[in-house]
């Protein structure tokens, strides 16, 4: 796992309430001076934000303002973000053109906030202003009654002025009277750094992820079985049930239930934020024995005609601990997970539980207890090899060259 820095700062309205968070770069992994790699920190600010801590955890119930360069722009990079929980905040190096000004009106169109970063009255950016919602004005750029002026001229265009930079009480005061609406800067509160740790995932099996979702004849099943083959992947898919805006009346009991609850379009969505993460993965045989595990749960069963998909959530979830570096309990605190799933995790209650265990003591080659449910001790062998056999034939092909 890999650490990650962000950073985030308060955007209050006239009455100093919390109206928004911005998110900002902080680290030393891109050059933010070259293009390519100002656009690739925004990708890892969007999949940290998103996939590894959360829009709730992150900003609460409020909008998060992210940077956006004339690159993602132009690859409609937001169109993979919820329009009702983000702003597009448009960089100030943007340079203008008919393509930005396209896009950036089909994001409108389609429900997005957009907003304008350090403002400046050029005739580029005034075709913007027809369907922009916020313009942020940088304070100390210009004189107090340079910026008075401006806000002046954009008066007739429905937009929210946001004063950012603000440093002192008098300045707040002025630009309230004088028609702004926001306000962000050190008078009210400095940028704090929130840290996390960067879940890897296998690049090929994202790939095959972004493969099974787009095929028009997709099912919830075949990607449920995509995700299931990835420890990381079914990590952050019920993570990010559990900390994006999702009102989830029942708790969940399978990866396909969790992609069946979601849809096809906000599954769509998960992926191709997915995609932009940077990828990496564990050793192979520590996979191995989660995912082994997780299949021995699952054929077990299949042979107490038990629900298959509720036993491989257990026994892959069982092996977070050595996934994430982190205690197992605190896992699993921070997924949708309904209390036969959890107590079978940790308690080793109920079937599932019980399988498990047997799944365990059969990893540790402890194969002297009872028997599970009725199965004799021979089909019971016979499964563990096929869990063997279907790790090597159907899954370490595909991750081999990825690890």
């Amino acid at each position: 796992m890999t650490d990650f820095l962000i950073g985030r700062q308060q955007i209050l309205d006239h009455k100093l309430n919390t109206f928004a968070y911005e998110i900002l770069f902080r680290g030393k992994d891109f050059d933010l001076s070259v293009q390519e790699s100002a656009a690739s920190a925004t990708n890892q600010v969007i999949t940290d934000t998103i996939l590894e801590i959360g829009l709730n955890e992150l900003v609460g119930p409020h909008l998060a303002f992210i940077n956006f360069t004339a690159q993602n722009i132009l690859e409609k990079t937001p169109l993979d973000l919820p329009r009702d929980r983000i702003v597009v905040e448009v960089l100030e190096n943007v340079k203008v053109d008919m393509h930005i000004v396209k896009n950036l009106r089909e994001l409108s169109s389609r429900g997005y906030t957009i907003a304008l970063d350090d403002f400046e009255l050029t005739p580029e950016w005034l075709p913007l202003l027809e369907f922009v919602d916020i313009i942020k004005l940088d304070i100390m750029a210009y004189s107090l009654e340079d910026t008075r002026r401006l806000i002046e001229t954009l008066k007739p265009y429905k937009l929210k002025l946001l004063a950012e930079k603000v440093e002192t009480h008098q300045e707040f005061k002025l630009l309230q009277e004088w028609g702004c609406e926001l306000f962000q800067g050190f008078f009210f509160s400095k940028p704090n750094i929130v840290e996390g740790k960067r879940i890897g995932v296998s690049q090929t099996a994202t790939l095959q992820l972004l493969a099974a979702i787009n095929k028009p004849d997709v099912t919830f099943q075949a990607v449920s079985k995509v995700i299931s083959q990835d420890v990381s992947l079914s990590y952050k898919l019920l993570h990010y049930i559990n900390s994006a805006s999702f009102a989830i009346p029942n708790k969940i009991q399978s990866l396909q239930h969790a992609a069946t609850y979601l849809g096809l379009k906000e599954l769509r969505r998960w992926t191709n934020i997915l995609a932009l993460s940077s990828m990496s993965s564990k050793p192979p045989a520590v996979l191995q024995t989660v995912l082994v595990r997780a299949k021995m749960c699952e054929l077990l069963a299949t042979e107490i005609k038990q629900d298959p998909e509720t036993y491989f959530l257990v026994g892959l979830l069982s092996g977070l601990d050595s996934i994430l570096d982190m205690p197992l309990e605190k896992g699993l605190q921070q997924l949708p997970l309904s209390n036969l799933v959890s107590d079978a995790i940790l308690q080793k209650t109920g079937s599932a539980g019980e399988a498990l265990q047997y799944a365990l003591d059969y990893e540790r080659w402890d194969v002297d207890r009872p028997t599970f449910g009725n199965i004799k001790p021979k089909r019971i062998a016979d499964i563990y090899l096929e869990c063997i056999q279907w790790w090597s034939t159907q899954v370490y092909p595909h991750i081999k060259n990825t690890v």
